[in-house]
């Protein structure tokens, strides 16, 4: 760690367990992983001379906090160990801001979704698994009755704002929101895909998960004041990229 670090102006954090489902199957290896190793980068950085860390923390940390859209000054109420993590290591990287000067950005990614993000295993995110129901002739599985809502946010959205981030050295020792401030349910999801794909999205139901939340929906503001010069991606468009992507991909 500290070889790779070192003579680094940025350092991009983004390597964890990122799953709920995961952390709950295996809470020691989720912590291990999303908290040790925030603090391994952490000290690796205060020891290089302290570049700027930049790192992806999760929506999660809000956990059924009833209030939408959900603020950076909201009560923390992780639901899941993963959430816990996530919450540790923004308690970390304010920690290192203030004992050590360590310039830090901690970003609440929300719903990421876009091309390279795989389907076909057990934990797969939502709009790759629907794509892949469609393409393959399977079914996705719903938990719950589709009514539960996500801000999606297109991976183009988040590179801009890590490389801009980069650039001009932003940082702030508070987490930011980044995502569009939007909220669609799984159901209107399922039926743009629908739209853009040209056949329904086929569907299992089952039981609502462990550790999911019914609704997230961020606000936006502090994103916008810190990165007003990029431009979010809408869902559709974002959604269009995405499926153009997995029918590129071969079919089983």
């Amino acid at each position: 760690m500290n070889s790779a670090v070192a003579g680094a102006d940025v350092v991009v954090h983004l390597a964890a367990v990122p799953s709920v489902p995961r952390s709950l199957a295996d809470p020691a290896r989720s912590d291990a992983v999303n908290v040790t190793g925030t603090l391994n980068v952490l000290e690796a950085a205060r020891r290089s001379g302290g570049p700027l860390v930049i790192a992806a923390s999760s929506s999660s940390v809000y956990g059924r906090h009833p209030q939408l859209p959900q603020r950076e000054d909201a009560l923390p109420a992780p639901a899941s160990p993963y959430a816990v993590t996530k919450l540790a290591g923004e308690g970390y990287l304010a920690a290192y801001a203030r004992s050590f000067a360590l310039p830090v950005l901690p970003l609440r990614f929300f719903n990421v979704y876009g091309p390279g993000q795989l389907p076909g295993h057990a934990y797969a995110a939502v709009i790759p698994a629907m794509v892949h129901a469609v393409l393959t002739g399977g079914k996705f599985t719903r938990y719950g009755d589709g009514n539960q809502t996500r801000d999606f946010t297109f991976v183009d959205s988040v590179c801009a704002v890590l490389a801009d981030a980069a650039v001009r050295g932003v940082a702030h020792d508070g987490p930011v929101n980044l995502a569009l401030g939007g909220r669609t349910s799984l159901n209107e999801v399922a039926a743009l895909l629908g739209d853009i794909l040209g056949a329904p999205v086929p569907m299992r139901t089952a039981s609502p998960r462990r550790g999911d939340v019914p609704h997230s929906q961020a606000d936006p503001a502090l994103l916008r004041s810190l990165f007003p010069r990029v431009a979010p991606v809408g869902l559709r468009e974002g959604l269009e990229a995405t499926v153009a992507w997995h029918r590129t991909r071969p079919r089983p």
